[in-house]
């Protein structure tokens, strides 16, 4: 069934003005509404819109003065009047072209997107009265503008997408933000910009600081080209052949402007985290003093977007906060795997979703009380917490001094594995056991082991680890934290990589963590070259130099369960038996332990 389809422009005061209706013009602002309601395109007319919306674009432009016009596609609920007034839930990404998400998914007509389609419908967007809408970032579906990797020109995006939301005649004027990996970091942003309208942010998997997605303290990760390549395929997807106009001529603006695929590459390329160019995307440090109320998931052995600076971020950020924490994979809260069963394991997604779009948009008192932080450790078990990370005891642990040859384990040089490396659609990831076995036991000559003693009691390491050493010559160093069971049998869970420019001192950070430690089990930490155990890791160059290790010590903040453990729904994550799977080996040989796994001082 043909339907009609209008272009819309922002008018002076906010309204929107559209050529549908008048020959060779605009009508008046004051006729423009009447006939936007009139142009609204139900489920009955295109499938493709979901159930109980009604569908119309929209064209605005972004609030950096650049002329770059940003394109959305508005989902009012059907059943209520045009002039009703809503909160709007916006998700804005590079993911919401007319013609797929990541790369053309064969529809036959145009439409809106289909992403968060689960959301629309699992959460009852449009029976309970919201309007959602999707915003194209520049240079993506039918937005003008180079794409940005969520720099200031997407920043200035995010600000137009939540600041014409909440102008428009059927707003209240408050907005949440909703998203998950890519259109999860523009909720972030959106927080950083600190804007009134905004009252609510979900995000879902993000990345914390954009660095880390591309490099380790200056080491790049196997995607360090096949990112900049997947979003300049998407930012060239073609539009439908029903799409307007105006649609397509937008859409083709990464065509004629070659340079920008260029310098997205070439801009993404740059190691350095404290440059210009990686310094306006480091989201943690951006949240200082922000406000707006968070709902955020995050996997803590995820192998996408990484627990990297998240715990910076919620440190930065002092508003109110709630959280699923867990070891799961990059995954949506309401996801479930081929047998049923929930990804992350805790149930009532969408419902907990709604409860706080409600409470900051629509100020109504939720009935139902949810923690604050709802956290899965690794032994499958839920808690609940007011915050996160919360600690019993910080403490720095000696280890031993060593040596090691960089030799990369034998390697001279790495090669990135094929397949597409964006945020949605990364290679999957292929753990190779024996290579575990091969780095935790292998040569003596390109790693060297301290190893704590045994647990007294049970206890858990949390936040953020981090580890100060001295090398006494350049070349790459990882950092590899184990769980050693009195059987011999020792899981991998947690390592982080850094360049050594040259000797000296050297600081870092590994990734955020939440692994409880049973009574009786050790802590150990391994030193060395960098070593691969999947095709996820770093494309170092080893240096095959000797380095010897002196002064290394790690900052454990630790967590006594016994004071902090209140118990709340939730089942085990599919992902973390798969996880323990692939990270747990047989250790022989085990050395002495030489510093205290403890909760209390003394």
């Amino acid at each position: 069934m043909g339907f009609l389809r209008k272009a819309v422009v922002p008018a002076a005061a906010g309204l929107l003005l559209t050529t549908v209706g008048l020959a060779g013009g605009r009508l008046p602002a004051a006729q423009a509404e009447a006939v936007t309601a009139g142009d609204l395109v139900t489920h009955e007319e295109n499938p493709r819109v979901p159930q109980g919306a009604a569908w119309t674009e929209a064209y605005f432009p972004s609030s950096d003065g650049s002329g770059v016009e940003l394109h959305a596609d508005v989902l009012r609920p059907a059943h209520l009047p045009a002039d009703t007034k809503t909160p709007v839930i916006v998700s804005v990404g590079p993911y919401f072209s007319h013609t797929g998400q990541t790369d053309p998914e064969g529809w036959d007509r145009t439409g809106p997107s289909s992403r968060f389609l689960d959301f629309i419908d699992g959460a009852r967007l449009m029976a309970r009265g919201y309007t959602y809408v999707m915003v194209d970032l520049r240079g993506f579906g039918g937005s003008t503008g180079c794409l940005d990797w969520l720099g200031p020109g997407e920043q200035a995006d995010v600000r137009a997408a939540v600041e014409w939301a909440s102008r428009q005649s059927w707003s209240t004027g408050k907005v949440g933000l909703y998203g998950k990996s890519y259109d999860g970091m523009t909720g972030l942003v959106g927080n950083n910009l600190k804007m009134d309208s905004l009252k609510a942010v979900v995000a879902q998997e993000p990345l914390w600081d954009l660095y880390n997605y591309i490099f380790t303290n200056k080491i790049p990760r196997p995607n360090v080209t096949a990112t900049p390549e997947a979003y300049n395929a998407m930012a060239t997807m073609p539009p439908m052949a029903d799409d307007s106009d105006r649609y397509k001529a937008n859409a083709a603006y990464e065509q004629n402007h070659p340079e920008c695929l260029r310098n997205n590459l070439a801009d993404m390329n740059n190691p350095d985290p404290n440059s210009a160019y990686w310094s306006a995307r480091n989201l943690a440090a951006k949240a200082a003093g922000s406000t707006t109320p968070l709902l955020v998931t995050q996997g803590f052995i995820e192998s996408n977007t990484k627990p990297e600076d998240v715990d910076d971020y919620l440190a930065n950020h002092r508003g109110r906060e709630r959280g699923w924490l867990g070891p799961w994979d990059h995954v949506r809260g309401n996801d479930t795997d081929a047998e049923g069963r929930l990804q992350m394991g805790r149930a009532g997604w969408f419902d907990e979703v709604m409860r706080f779009y409600d409470q900051y948009l629509r100020g109504i008192s939720p009935t139902v009380t949810d923690p604050a932080y709802a956290i899965q450790d690794n032994l499958g078990q839920w808690r609940a917490q007011p915050t996160w990370p919360m600690t019993t005891l910080s403490y720095d642990a000696t280890l031993s001094s060593g040596q090691y040859v960089d030799d990369g384990g034998g390697v001279s040089a790495r090669t990135a594995p094929e397949g597409r490396w964006d945020m949605e659609h990364a290679p999957p990831r292929k753990p190779l056991p024996d290579k575990l076995k091969i780095a935790a036991q292998g040569s003596a000559a390109n790693s060297f082991w301290t190893w704590s003693t045994p647990a007294a009691q049970k206890l858990r390491l949390t936040a953020t680890p981090s580890i100060r050493l001295t090398a006494n010559a350049s070349g790459n160093v990882m950092v590899r934290l184990w769980d050693l069971a009195p059987d011999g049998k020792a899981t991998m869970f947690n390592e982080n990589v850094a360049l050594l420019e040259k000797s000296g001192t050297i600081s870092f950070d590994l990734k955020s963590t939440d692994w409880t430690f049973e009574q009786g089990h050790r802590l150990g930490v391994q030193i060395g070259t960098i070593v691969e155990t999947d095709d996820w890791g770093w494309l170092d160059v080893p240096s095959g130099n000797t380095i010897k290790v002196t002064g290394a010590q790690l900052n454990l903040s630790v967590q006594n369960p016994r004071y902090y453990d209140v118990p709340t729904q939730g089942g085990r994550a599919p992902y973390l038996d798969a996880y323990l799977a692939a990270n747990t080996t047989t250790l022989g040989d085990v050395g002495p332990g030489t510093f205290p796994l403890k909760v209390s001082q003394g």
